[in-house]
């Protein structure tokens, strides 16, 4: 859903990177090794949570039982 904190096995901050690492990647076009090497990436646990994250936050906001600001 959104991007965790911190690395789930080293607890390395991770979050500030996410939205860097996304526009090199999609908008710039980016190889991953290649942005994560520029952003200082260097171990492989943090690595793969950025490469394996998946931003499903806007996907399943439809589905929530209540949203701030509406009448229920």
């Amino acid at each position: 859903m959104i991007i965790p904190i911190r690395c789930f096995t080293c607890g390395r901050p991770i979050a500030h990177l996410w939205e860097k690492y996304r526009k090199m990647v999609e908008d710039e076009g980016m190889h991953p090794k290649e942005a994560l090497d520029e952003l200082g990436v260097e171990r492989y646990c943090c690595r793969r949570m950025l490469l394996s994250h998946r931003d499903l936050l806007k996907e399943s906001l439809p589905y929530t039982p209540y949203r701030l600001g509406t009448p229920r």
